[in-house]
């Protein structure tokens, strides 16, 4: 059974969706069954490589926010994922442009190493205030992952993956994905946002119950995405 899962590196909800999804992967009798394939969105495609603007300001800009609001949407986001172990410092975040983390994420996955990029990458934004548009940041990335500096500076030094990345996008709208994170599984069920535990559990069992890999329609659920 295979979950796509359309999302970005700066979208906190799309962390914290990953971990409700792992919760109910680490309960489902078939996970060994199961493999999850991370699809590229961008939330800021026009966005530079790295803004220098701090997230609430960002934020207040972005929903016509005043900055009060901003920050306290920053507030309850930190707290839920804390509810799933995760320690958001949004103070620290430096947002930007996620194309090339994107490409990243592509080289990363023919390597057999697209999930473990994923949590660096998310990690990194997070947790860390690593500047997740910036090149020679994602080459050190690579390299904590045991990817090759070199041939990951060639990869993001030309347009390796550019095409890929592309690609998700038109399929994202051609599935009508309008938020993330978005997760569909065997292309027949899809559950939007960062859904309980639950929600994705039934979503599994149903799948497996009544998979038929020849199907290539999309039933959505409910939604919460940025």
């Amino acid at each position: 059974m295979k979950i796509e899962v359309w999302s970005d590196v700066v979208c906190p909800f799309c962390y914290v969706g990953k971990r409700r999804l792992e919760a109910a992967l680490g309960a489902f009798a078939h996970r060994d069954d199961v493999e999850v394939v991370w699809r590229s969105f961008e939330l800021a495609p026009d966005a530079p490589a790295e803004t220098g603007e701090p997230i609430d300001a960002m934020l207040a800009r972005k929903y016509g926010m005043d900055l009060a609001e901003a920050r306290a949407a920053n507030v309850r986001v930190t707290a839920m994922a804390a509810e799933v172990g995760l320690e958001f410092r949004l103070d620290r975040a430096r947002s930007g442009n996620t194309f090339d983390a994107h490409r990243v994420l592509h080289f990363a996955a023919e390597r057999g190493l697209g999930g473990e990029a994923k949590e660096r990458l998310l990690r990194a934004y997070f947790c860390e205030g690593r500047a997740i548009g910036v090149r020679d940041e994602l080459v050190a990335l690579g390299v904590e992952l045991g990817l090759d500096d070199r041939e990951l500076s060639v990869a993001l030094a030309g347009d390796d993956h550019a095409e890929a990345v592309r690609a998700d996008r038109r399929e994202a709208r051609e599935l009508g994905v309008e938020g993330v994170p978005f997760f569909v599984i065997d292309r027949r069920y899809a559950v939007s946002g960062a859904q309980p535990d639950a929600v994705f559990a039934e979503a599994l069992a149903r799948a497996w119950a009544e998979r038929t890999p020849t199907r290539h329609d999309v039933v959505g659920t409910a939604t919460e995405s940025a």
